[in-house]
């Protein structure tokens, strides 16, 4: 098959343009995701062009090797690309080897950031582990599934446990979810918009029949869907990212409430958010730093603009 060669003679821009119409209509991505990932993509290929000297193509992404992605990610930092970001710039670029069809796509882990003291997940950490794992997925309704779960968990608070027992009784969901938390204590939390329309894309697409009774989050054949299923594939996303190892489900719970706090919730009212039954369980989230969870949705999470 003949590839259309691009002004600049890479014919994986081609691809690359592809991608973007596929991340826009087929994955309703948000413009802020596909300019992330298409400037990901455009900087890979333009790099693989002046490392070999030649012409990028379908073939030439083939042969793509663990050498070459270190050599982009060490030409990234020079020119001032953050250890922080480093997670950001391996997911999009693998997300376009995948696309590509390149199988199996090289592994490497991005540097850690050192820090004293445990943090929550930045946002774009937390942006990106969730978007890693929903492109793991092998149906486009699991992808939605984990994307819609991930987001609920960093979102809304909830524990792992809490969010797999969710019923269809939610259904049709609303401004607010009523969760059932440890001691069987019930309390209301937040469903941001962003959140709630990627719930229900997930429920658009989930091919089992939702009843009152029935779970919310459904299992590869229907029935419960396993948290261990969820931490192995938090796990290898994390490994893909070079995310620390404390990035786990119950991370983006943590990154919540330390989000939450640094807009300047009081700590009584997120004691309620997170179903604390004593205060000094919530304290602990006074010694992380300050973040800012609303910008976070309106600038970074995945569909975070209008369509």
């Amino acid at each position: 098959m003949n590839e259309v060669v691009t002004e600049d003679g890479h014919p994986a821009r081609r691809i690359a343009a592809e991608w973007e119409q596929h991340l826009q209509f087929s994955l309703r991505r948000s413009l802020h995701s596909v300019r992330a990932y298409m400037a990901t993509a455009h900087r890979f290929i333009g790099f693989l062009g002046s490392h070999r000297g030649e012409r990028i193509d379908r073939d030439a992404l083939h042969k793509v090797d663990i050498a070459e992605i270190r050599a982009f990610l060490a030409d990234r930092r020079q020119s001032g690309l953050a250890n922080s970001s480093v997670a950001r710039e391996i997911s999009g670029m693998r997300a376009f080897l995948r696309f590509a069809g390149v199988d199996p796509v090289p592994t490497i882990k991005g540097a850690r950031v050192k820090k004293s003291v445990p943090r929550p997940l930045s946002p774009q950490d937390a942006v990106a582990l969730a978007r890693e794992v929903s492109e793991e997925a092998s149906e486009d309704w699991i992808e939605a599934r984990d994307l819609s779960l991930l987001l609920l968990l960093y979102g809304s608070g909830l524990r792992i446990s809490e969010a797999l027992s969710l019923t269809a009784e939610i259904l049709p969901l609303q401004p607010t979810l009523r969760v059932m938390g440890k001691r069987s204590k019930i309390r209301i939390v937040p469903l941001l918009e962003k959140v709630k329309k990627a719930m229900e894309e997930y429920v658009r697409l989930c091919p089992f029949p939702f009843s009152d009774k029935s779970l919310f989050f459904r299992g590869a054949k229907g029935g419960a869907l396993s948290p261990d299923v969820i931490r192995r594939t938090v796990r290898k996303a994390r490994y893909h990212l070079g995310l620390d190892n404390k990035a786990t489900p119950h991370a983006l719970r943590h990154s919540f409430a330390s989000h939450l706090l640094g807009r300047g919730v009081d700590l009584r009212s997120l004691q309620e958010l997170l179903g604390h039954a004593s205060l000094s369980s919530t304290q602990i989230y006074t010694a992380v730093d300050a973040a800012h969870l609303l910008d976070v949705y309106r600038a970074a999470h995945p569909r975070a603009e209008n369509k």
